[in-house]
């Protein structure tokens, strides 16, 4: 999921035509965000085992760490509104990949779901 997100930035960055000397290194720092999210939802599936036993609840965990970081961190959605600029349309872009990488995470938990539960 982290590598999800860092290539959906860069493909967003690309996208929007942002500079490269104020944004080509944005993918790389989404990467080091997306890999503490990832240390801290392991730490947190390692403690909480038995709660977090399907694909789909640990995505669920990742994206919302995701949110409460972008939150965190002074990523205003609404911004683009009074201020019309591609890097505040980045900013939109970064929350609705987060709805589209847990879209993929979702389809990719129904596809196993369907391949396991035969077996069963």
């Amino acid at each position: 999921m982290s590598l999800l997100h860092t290539q959906f930035t860069e493909w967003t960055v690309k996208f929007l035509g942002l500079p490269g000397g104020n944004f080509g290194m944005y993918s790389y720092m989404v990467l080091i965000f997306c890999l503490i999210i990832t240390l801290i939802g392991l730490v947190t599936v390692v403690i909480f085992r038995k709660n977090y036993n399907s694909i789909l609840k640990i995505a669920i965990l990742f994206e919302s760490i995701y949110w409460v970081f972008l939150i965190i961190s002074g990523n205003n959605p609404f911004l683009y509104f009074t201020d019309q600029q591609n890097e505040n349309l980045l900013v939109i872009m970064m929350y609705s990949n987060s709805i589209i990488v847990f879209l993929l995470m979702f389809l990719v938990y129904i596809i196993y779901s369907k391949i396991i539960s035969p077996k069963k």
